[in-house]
């Protein structure tokens, strides 16, 4: 009967010697109690203390870099000297972003202090937000605001007589469109026009290398310049090439007081062979030295102080 020690099986052997079962009576004690918790789900193993410590852990970190997202688009420039720079050339941004607890030197200092003179607001936040979003930050990020390009019918219609207006060819190096826009707005040029694929664009480099001349200079993004050259033709410019490998140099030109679209090629590749097709006439830039070619810039300064020139005639 249960309970019964005497009976065969009741006596468990172990170790520590016989002892005596339960006889079946402990068995209603684990019905309906469901399988056996994990180790983390109980409150008391070390388990479930080792998964509490580490939620705590993660509550307390910082928030996730993308709310530090500038306001409005546009571009993040990173970096004490990029953005001590950014602000020394008037770029238009839209706020400050400085890293909590950051390391103060001259030229945070500097950048704290055009900021509250332009009145830029200025955002703290965690350091691990501002670096989440650049690396190399060192603590402080400027967000400029996306630039406001004009279109190429406002170019050719603003345009005074006889015109002047600039176009690239697949200029890629930003420093390289901001000096050309430099040189346009020196020489009284109407406008910039390039492409908005596989070129440069007016980032805050651009914004910065053009010593404040894109606030302005219309500058146009066509899609196809090989139709805007069509179109610039049909408003009544002639449109000069500049290559390096033509036989005629530039001051053979005698176009300087024609409306005139000057287009400019690549750093590399110069004018693409649909593009130079369709100009009315390509010219070089005469060099006494050796040299491969001239950089984009430089050559589209000459061009155009040399129709300067030409003008004031």
């Amino acid at each position: 009967m249960a309970g019964n020690s005497t009976r065969r099986g009741a006596i468990r052997g172990s170790k520590k010697g016989a002892t005596t079962g339960s006889g079946g009576n402990n068995k209603g004690r684990l019905e309906g109690k469901g399988p056996t918790p994990k180790a983390e789900d109980r409150p008391y193993h070390s388990a479930a203390k080792r998964r509490i410590a580490s939620t705590k852990a993660t509550s307390t970190k910082a928030p996730r870099a993308k709310s530090v997202r500038p306001k409005g688009g546009g571009e993040l420039v990173a970096g004490r000297n990029a953005v001590v720079e950014a602000l020394r050339a008037g770029v238009p941004a839209t706020e400050l972003i400085v890293a909590r607890s950051i390391d103060v030197d001259d030229r945070i200092t500097e950048s704290l202090q055009l900021a509250l003179t332009a009145h830029l607001p200025i955002r703290e936040t965690h350091r691990a937000e501002v670096e989440g979003l650049s690396g190399s930050s060192q603590g402080i990020l400027l967000a400029i605001k996306p630039y406001q390009y004009s279109s190429f019918e406002e170019i050719v219609l603003r345009a005074k007589k006889p015109a002047l207006i600039v176009a690239l060819d697949g200029v890629t190096d930003p420093r390289n469109l901001g000096a050309v826009v430099r040189s346009a707005a020196a020489f009284g040029a109407d406008g910039v026009v390039m492409t908005e694929r596989r070129a440069a664009a007016m980032t805050a480099s651009a914004w910065k290398s053009s010593a404040g001349a894109a606030s302005r200079m219309q500058i146009a993004q066509v899609s196809n310049l090989a139709r805007a050259i069509d179109e610039a033709k049909k408003s009544g410019c002639f449109v000069v090439g500049l290559d390096g490998e033509s036989d005629q140099g530039l001051s053979e030109m005698k176009l300087a007081n024609e409306p005139l679209m000057i287009v400019v090629g690549s750093e590399g590749k110069g004018l693409s062979r649909l593009v130079k097709e369709k100009c009315d006439l390509v010219v070089s830039i005469p060099m006494r030295a050796a040299t491969e070619s001239l950089n984009a810039s430089v050559a589209t300064s000459i061009a155009l102080f040399w129709v300067d020139e030409q003008r004031r005639k």
